[in-house]
C-alpha cells in the first residue's frame, strides 16, 4: 500500500488517471477549538488542501503545484470524527500543466466538489510541502 502524507489510507492509486483515498478527521485537530467551538466545522479550504495532495499523488511523478480551482461546492459540513472519501481523476495533462477533478463523500453523501483544479509542474517543491 502506498502512502500519501495526510491520508489514513490509500485505496486506489492509478498514476495519470485517478485515486482514491480515506482521510479520518479526529476531534483532537486544533482547528475545531476556534472553527467553531460550539459547532465544530473543518474549515473548506482544508478539505480543499486534501483534494490538491491527492491531485498531486495521481499525477505521480515530479512535483505539482495548485494553481487555480474552479467550480468549488461546499454541500455539507464535515465535523469531528466524520470519514473523508476523496476522490480525484485526472481530466487532461501536458508536461507542465494538469486539469484535476475532485469529489469528497462523507457516508455515500458527496460533500464538497471541485470541477477543476488546475497544477502546474514545478522544478523544485516549495519548502514545507511535497
Amino acid at each position: 500500500m502506498m502512502l500519501v502524507p495526510g491520508f489514513d489510507r490509500v485505496v486506489e492509486l492509478v498514476p495519470g488517471e485517478r485515486a482514491v483515498a480515506i482521510r479520518n478527521i479526529p476531534a483532537t485537530l486544533p482547528v475545531f477549538a476556534t472553527h467553531f467551538a460550539r459547532f465544530p466545522v473543518l474549515p473548506g479550504v482544508l478539505l480543499l488542501e486534501s483534494m490538491a495532495d491527492l491531485a498531486k499523488a495521481a499525477l505521480g511523478d515530479g512535483h505539482w503545484r495548485l494553481r487555480t480551482v474552479r467550480g468549488v461546492r461546499f454541500r455539507h459540513f464535515v465535523g469531528p470524527g466524520d470519514q473523508v472519501e476523496i476522490r480525484v481523476e485526472v481530466t487532461g495533462r501536458t508536461d507542465q500543466t494538469a486539469q484535476v477533478r475532485a469529489t469528497a463523500r462523507v457516508e455515500e453523501r458527496v460533500v464538497a466538489t471541485a470541477r477543476g483544479l488546475a497544477l502546474v509542474a514545478a522544478e523544485q517543491p516549495w519548502e514545507g510541502t511535497q
